[in-house]
């Protein structure tokens, strides 16, 4: 997942980048692994329903690509909850 930069970019911006380029990474992250699971289950039903093409690999290749980006989204997600809990139990 890269940063982007907003339209005015610049090294203050570099530094602390926006909420919303934030927000609009993670929702483009979670759209892909939508689509990408949404890709496998067609496969999946392609094979089942014997369409021209369609072949128990495409299927599987594609069911194992959504489970490994499931994957790496709840790995990401698991990671920032354990940051965020580590800075609220901080004493100042």
């Amino acid at each position: 997942m890269a940063a982007t930069l907003g339209s005015t970019g610049g090294a203050a911006q570099a530094a602390s980048p926006s909420a919303g380029a934030f927000l609009d990474t993670l929702n483009s992250t979670l759209n892909n692994v939508s689509g990408l699971q949404a890709q496998a289950s067609s496969a999946e039903e392609s094979f089942a329903a014997g369409a021209p093409g369609a072949t128990l690999g495409k299927a599987l290749v594609s069911s194992d690509r959504a489970e490994v980006a499931w994957s790496a989204t709840v790995a990401v997600r698991n990671e920032v909850v354990s940051a965020y809990q580590s800075i609220m139990n901080m004493q100042f």
